[in-house]
């Protein structure tokens, strides 16, 4: 199997870059389609309008707002069409930037990426997950390539909900030790090959950035502050982590993440606090030092990433709840396969309560 890395075309990010869309848009095409929510244009339309009557490409709205479907994707291709666009763009949170990302895979047309919180890593990727109209997962999508170019306001970013960018955290914190697990195992990563030297670095420079930075960057957030430590956790919660992820692979921890979502008491929670919880679990299955875990665990606690079961929501029935989170984990073709070890519901239901066990102690 081959060593292969992919990446975005271009990442930009610091306070008021999104007064650059119209002129990065002028290097794509010529016409640009904009997704964003009601909400959103109501937040930063004046911006994106000023910056394209300084550029010589103009643009259409389409109001985002739901769930990334079938339908969503082919009424923003066919408004596209319909309008003569050449460079599709995404404003806001994951659904909105996968719903433009899809679209503009299907019509070979190039994509600007434009997250407004660093919740997850997805803005940097090459994939888009596919929901119902109810929001029932149906598919990730591998897409042709990356975005073309991501550009991240941290002002915008900075104005979000701390909880997110906590969020966030605990997400891009994984990326690390599931990239050390896959490499283990030679694991295949989203680039179809295996992951290199460089993917590597950077999964454990993700994993550095945010154990030196984050809690001084959670401070700062809830003071409205935008510090070298808030742009330090945004770039690592986006670039870094969506780097890792994608060239080094995925494993248990998003498992587990994947896992708790059959727990109806943890669906208030986000997808990084889940996967918060699912690297404790991780690192019990693979016998990690007791210095590594609670290293981790004493970080989750400092920021307010959850660390036990009943954090999660899960107050009645753990053992139960636990087996459900286990078996669930199992499913076919799950990640947590990539672990260099026989992965089975046992393991999973074990290391599950151990984990709940040191985070209640810690």
């Amino acid at each position: 199997m081959n060593y292969s890395f992919i990446s975005p075309g271009k990442y930009i990010q610091g306070p008021n870059v999104l007064a650059e869309l119209g002129s990065r848009c002028d290097t794509l095409g010529q016409h640009a389609l904009i997704l964003i929510s009601d909400g959103g244009w109501g937040r930063l339309g004046d911006t994106i309008s000023e910056s394209f009557a300084k550029a010589s490409a103009a643009f259409e709205r389409v109001p985002f707002g739901g769930e990334c479907t079938e339908k969503a994707i082919h009424e923003a291709m066919d408004k596209a069409q319909e309008c003569g666009c050449d460079v599709i763009v995404g404003i806001g949170g994951g659904k909105t930037i996968d719903t433009a990302r899809a679209a503009a895979h299907h019509l070979k047309m190039p994509m600007i990426s434009c997250p407004t919180i660093a919740a997850t890593d997805a803005p940097t990727s090459a994939l888009a997950i596919i929901y119902t109209e109810e929001g029932v997962f149906v598919e990730s999508m591998g897409l042709r390539k990356n975005p073309d170019i991501v550009l991240v306001d941290s002002a915008i970013i900075a104005s979000s909900p701390v909880r997110l960018t906590v969020s966030g955290m605990g997400d891009g914190l994984a990326t690390y030790y599931e990239a050390r697990a896959c490499y283990a195992h030679e694991a295949a990563n989203s680039a179809g090959g295996i992951s290199t030297i460089t993917a590597m670095a950077i999964a454990k420079a993700c994993r550095d950035t945010i154990l030196e930075n984050g809690y001084k960057a959670k401070l700062a957030l809830e003071e409205g502050a935008l510090t070298r430590s808030v742009e330090a956790i945004i770039e690592a919660n986006t670039l870094m982590s969506g780097l890792g992820f994608e060239n080094a692979g995925l494993a248990a921890a998003h498992s587990i993440n994947n896992g708790l979502s059959a727990v109806e008491e943890c669906h208030a929670m986000y997808h990084g606090e889940k996967v918060a919880f699912g690297i404790v679990t991780q690192l019990i299955l693979e016998n990690a030092p007791e210095e590594e875990i609670y290293e981790v665990i004493d970080f989750c606690r400092a920021v307010g990433l959850p660390v036990s079961l009943e954090e999660l929501g899960v107050t009645e029935n753990k053992k139960e709840k636990a087996w459900i989170v286990a078996q669930a984990a199992c499913g076919e073709g799950e990640v947590g396969f990539n672990m260099p070890m026989e992965i089975t519901p046992e393991r999973y239901y074990n290391a599950i309560l151990a984990a709940d066990a040191l985070g209640r102690d810690a």
